[in-house]
């Protein structure tokens, strides 16, 4: 298995609790929070990960290296910020194997990734996003699901129970990105909301623990409730 991970971002509402590190390096209990993410691919099987940094990357290379735990680690620079859609079709580019799982460097899903992996390639299609259930999506937004397909978004403020993107997919390389998207866009907006029907994305629904630790009141939860995951 081969793994993208989303790791560039600011960290502008965590500011001052980051310290001078970005986001994905924010402390849980005495590690970072890339820590976690890259201990759970290794147990799921994963042997090469493709980073994709930015701001304050090198304090991400200098603590973790070219190898974590057994997973070859790469690194994907961007000298300006691509946002999450032109990150991504940047080191996909990269990839060896013909589909990635790509994570989100600050959300956190405890799911099965070997299964979500054979859940994507039995479905046949370009794209497989793993979605949560939540008691109210206002914060995240809304996917509609209907027979295992993505067929609609809904977006932030909507509020009730409902599906969400829970920050991670399993992407072929041979997705086709339309031409028309500049070098830099968002992947939920500039990209899924307008292609996710022509490219029939399938869903992948996960029980599991769902944590984005994107704002303080999160961050501080995370110090409790990601310290049973090793």
């Amino acid at each position: 298995m081969e793994a993208i991970i989303l790791a560039g971002g600011l960290g502008t509402r965590l500011a001052p609790r980051l310290s001078g590190v970005p986001k994905a390096m924010a402390p849980i209990a005495g590690r970072p929070f890339l820590e976690i993410l890259l201990n759970q691919l290794q147990h799921c099987g994963c042997t090469r990960a493709l980073l994709s940094v930015g701001y304050l990357n090198s304090a991400i290379r200098d603590h973790f290296g070219a190898e974590f735990g057994g997973i070859q680690l790469e690194y994907a620079i961007e000298e300006t910020p691509l946002g999450t859609g032109g990150a991504i079709r940047k080191t996909l580019g990269l990839a060896r194997e013909d589909a990635a799982l790509v994570l989100n460097g600050d959300t956190f899903l405890d799911a099965d990734f070997a299964e979500m992996l054979r859940f994507h390639r039995a479905e046949g299609s370009a794209m497989t996003m793993a979605v949560a259930h939540q008691p109210d999506i206002a914060r995240y937004g809304g996917v509609v699901v209907r027979d295992r397909r993505i067929v609609g978004f809904e977006e932030k403020g909507h509020t009730g129970p409902g599906w969400i993107s829970a920050g991670v997919y399993v992407i072929e390389k041979r997705l086709p990105w339309p031409s028309s998207l500049p070098e830099k866009f968002s992947f939920e907006t500039d990209f899924l909301s307008l292609e996710a029907g022509r490219l029939k994305v399938a869903a992948f629904p996960v029980n599991g623990f769902f944590l984005d630790i994107g704002v303080p009141d999160d961050l501080d939860r995370a110090q409790t409730e990601l310290t049973r995951f090793r």
